[in-house]
């Protein structure tokens, strides 16, 4: 399988990514959102891909969820593919009242844990199988098993230092401008695809 993340390098990697998204507005709920919200939730979600894995730390903790789950589709199956991911995603769209005991932000940042997971399996030669239960799998190998957990949590520092940095840095925010700009377009055609299948 290869090198796999750590639970440390997930959840610096979480907070990197909550702070990211939230200075970079990519929602309306996230640029108006509470900070004491979006990084717990995003903490709270991002070793849940890993509850496919008994011997994970969350699947340690929840093992009669774990092993069941592990059996049916094995590790880095269905919890770490596109078909979970779209999921999620259709949570931006809900309607979240109000009242509801999970504010809207909240829910938004426990999708971004849950993404940041899969995002940071990505980084390793083990990859995630984005198209399961195709076997094939995506991977950006920057992180080598012979550098080990010093090399994951540099990386995972210099983004949150990055996260944090950038946003405000820009010169006129021209590349969060751009990447806003994709994410509401690929949000348009997520939003006509989920309106099609309504209808």
């Amino acid at each position: 399988m290869g090198f796999i993340m750590t639970a440390e390098g997930h959840l610096l990697f979480s907070i990197a990514s909550a702070v990211f998204t939230k200075n970079a507005e990519l929602t309306p709920v996230l640029a108006h959102g509470d900070w004491w919200h979006i990084i717990p939730s995003a903490i709270l979600t991002c070793l849940l891909p890993d509850i496919d894995h008994p011997k994970s730390f969350l699947g340690q903790r929840l093992k009669w969820v774990s092993k069941p789950i592990a059996r049916a589709f094995g590790h880095r199956g269905f919890t770490h593919s596109l078909l979970a991911v779209f999921a999620l995603l259709a949570t931006f769209y809900l309607k979240v009242p109000d009242t509801w005991i999970i504010p809207a932000d909240a829910l938004q940042g426990m999708v971004l844990g849950y993404l940041s997971h899969i995002v940071a399996d990505m980084l390793t030669p083990a990859g995630v199988p984005l198209l399961w239960p195709c076997r094939w799998r995506f991977r950006l190998p920057i992180l080598a098993p012979r550098k080990g957990n010093q090399l994951e949590r540099f990386l995972c520092m210099a983004l949150f230092a990055w996260a944090v940095w950038m946003p405000q840095s820009m010169p006129e925010n021209n590349v969060i401008r751009w990447s806003s700009q994709m994410i509401t377009i690929l949000q348009m055609q997520f939003n006509r695809f989920i309106n099609h299948q309504i209808d």
